[in-house]
């Protein structure tokens, strides 16, 4: 079987090019920006929204492919930090989603010891990442109606995925209890 794994790039010295060419070169559909255009980009970049006290970024390397996307961590600083994941779109539709997203669980909660809770959101009609969520075992906590912001048309639900520290490590899964009627 193959497997992905996080190898930390460095955004402002040897990674720079090559990052702005990833987000400048693709497509993502199911982003709140569709495309990056350079200049945001390198701002980006630059002001640290890639590397800094609150975020960190990595490529994604699949073990026969390489690099096929990257992944970027958002507020490390808060014990519940998020996630931001893009795979390249040569690349998308082919199973890279689940261990991208269990290299990037497993990564953290590895990694940051405070962490008790790892969260991410997607488009409600992200019908594949909604899929990727729930096949690497994470649990679907919220769906915020109109919610997020599209380029150009309405906006969408935001459906918001979370994982425990506890059920990371013991590879179970705990519900949400949804009825209030019951409480």
């Amino acid at each position: 079987m193959s497997s992905v794994s996080l190898v930390r790039l460095d955004p402002t010295g040897a990674d720079r090019a090559d990052l702005i060419a990833f987000l400048t070169g693709e497509e993502f559909p199911f982003h709140v920006r569709r495309t990056i255009a350079r200049a945001d980009a390198e701002a980006a970049v630059d002001a640290g929204a890639y590397r800094d006290d609150e975020h960190d970024t990595s490529w994604l390397e699949h073990d026969e492919l390489g690099r096929v996307g990257i992944v970027r961590l958002e507020d490390l600083a808060d014990p519940v930090p998020l996630f931001d994941l893009r795979i390249a779109g040569r690349f998308r539709g082919q199973g890279l989603g689940v261990p991208a997203l269990r290299a990037t669980t497993d990564h953290v909660f590895r990694t940051l010891p405070e962490v008790t809770r790892f969260e991410g959101q997607t488009r409600e009609d992200n019908v594949a990442m909604r899929r990727v969520f729930v096949r690497a075992g994470w649990v679907k906590e919220a769906h915020y109606r109109e919610g997020w912001p599209v380029e150009g048309g309405r906006p969408v639900a935001s459906v918001g995925y979370g994982v425990l520290r506890r059920d990371w490590e013991t590879g179970t899964t705990t519900p949400v209890p949804w009825d209030d009627d019951e409480r």
